[in-house]
């Protein structure tokens, strides 16, 4: 199943243009069997994606949290308290807490802007279960040393996500699971299982 599985939308990202019905026809378009909604340090609630749900009965629509962690971001996904994920949290507490809850956490775009990405899950002793190789905001460059992590660690999973802020670039990269993903616990398990292959359009 193909899954865009960063994504953010002007409802509760500021710095995103996308209306969330647009997103969804944007998802269609592209091919995508599903869509998880990571704004910033916001997590959907289920009640507002039962809407969009209702409006897109042919795609699978979760959401996860995209946290401002310590030296840079983590996406969360499975989590169900996201206030115990408050901006400026250090990794390796970061990913202890969404363990705890049951989730998976995935480095954003590792090496973006400078970040000393192998430095931090060092110090901080970060257990993540996986990264980000590729998105829209990966140069080639980020994406070759993304695959340079994973084979020095190959415990990791690999996602590929649009990192989507506009309708334009939605599912420009996603991850093909070899997995059925229906509900957020068949996510984790997916990612957590390394049952996903990143793809991109561009």
């Amino acid at each position: 199943m193909k899954f865009d599985l960063h994504l953010h939308t002007r409802r509760h990202s500021p710095d995103a243009v996308t209306d969330p019905f647009d997103l969804l026809e944007a998802a269609t378009a592209a091919g995508l069997d599903g869509v998880v909604l990571t704004e910033h340090d916001y997590l959907w609630t289920e009640a507002e994606l039962e809407e969009l749900r209702a409006a897109a009965p042919h795609l699978v629509v979760l959401a996860g949290v995209e946290v401002t962690g310590r030296g840079g971001d983590v996406l969360c996904y499975g989590v169900t308290d996201p206030y115990a994920l408050p901006r400026g949290i250090p990794w390796g507490e970061l990913c202890r807490e969404v363990h705890r809850q049951g989730g998976a956490a995935v480095a954003a775009h590792p090496h973006r802007w400078g970040q000393p990405f192998e430095k931090l899950v060092a110090d901080q002793r970060a257990e993540l279960d996986g990264i980000e190789v590729m998105s829209n905001n990966m140069d080639p460059d980020l994406r070759e040393r993304a695959q340079g992590l994973l084979r020095k660690y190959p415990h990791l999973a690999q996602l590929g996500n649009s990192d989507s802020h506009d309708p334009g670039t939605v599912g420009c990269c996603y991850t093909d699971f070899d997995a059925d993903i229906r509900t957020t616990a068949d996510l984790v398990a997916a990612i957590r299982g390394r049952k996903g292959k990143a793809m991109s359009h561009r």
